[in-house]
């Protein structure tokens, strides 16, 4: 696209390009060359948006750490609602999907990227972290509820949950797990903490 041309939402465009190249060529083939060459645009409309390519890098994940937070509130009012393994997996193949795996291997295989995240404020792992507090809050949710023991240790099944989840579907050169794969992993972690259902 030459220069001067004017591009709607700018952002969300090259967003969606460098999630295309990362899901494409992984994190050796994310640049600022070819997030641009993939969203047609002159190469210097990036800089003119972003400090830098980590900044651009930094606002992406931002971006999917505040669509995790809209999934958070959608699945804590499921509680309650559904079957709580039914939920749990849902909410697990949604947490991981493509986009979300290859950013988590984008952070983990860029420290400059992981410097600027902590500068925003976020630790540990991102994208992992916020889908660890979602499980949490929907776990709390439901034993509040009487549909899990009272006793139960959200502080361990939720990272549990999503640690197993995550390394379900953490090859991205194979096909995602089977639906009946990751409900088989949510019943055997949350077993000893699910109650019944009543009469």
């Amino acid at each position: 696209m030459p220069s001067g041309v004017h591009i709607h939402n700018v952002r969300g465009q090259l967003f969606e390009a460098a999630e295309r190249v990362l899901l494409r060529g992984g994190p050796d083939a994310l640049t600022s060359r070819a997030v641009t060459e993939e969203a047609g645009c002159a190469k210097g409309v990036l800089h003119r948006h972003f400090t830098d390519f980590d900044a651009f890098l930094a606002e992406l994940v931002l971006d999917r750490v505040r669509g995790i937070e809209d999934h958070a509130t959608t699945l804590r009012a499921a509680a309650g609602t559904g079957g709580v393994v039914d939920n749990l997996a849902d909410a697990l193949q949604d947490l991981f999907g493509p986009v979300t795996v290859a950013i988590v291997a984008l952070i983990t295989f860029r420290d400059s990227l992981r410097a600027r995240l902590r500068e925003a404020g976020l630790t540990g792992i991102p994208l992992v972290m916020q889908g660890t507090a979602m499980i949490a809050a929907y776990l709390t949710a439901e034993r509040g509820m009487g549909r899990l023991a009272g006793d139960a240790d959200i502080d361990t099944l939720a990272p549990t949950l999503v640690g197993a989840g995550h390394l379900l579907f953490a090859d991205r050169t194979n096909a995602p797990p089977k639906p009946d794969a990751i409900r088989k992993m949510v019943t055997t972690v949350i077993a000893g903490a699910l109650r019944p259902l009543q009469p």
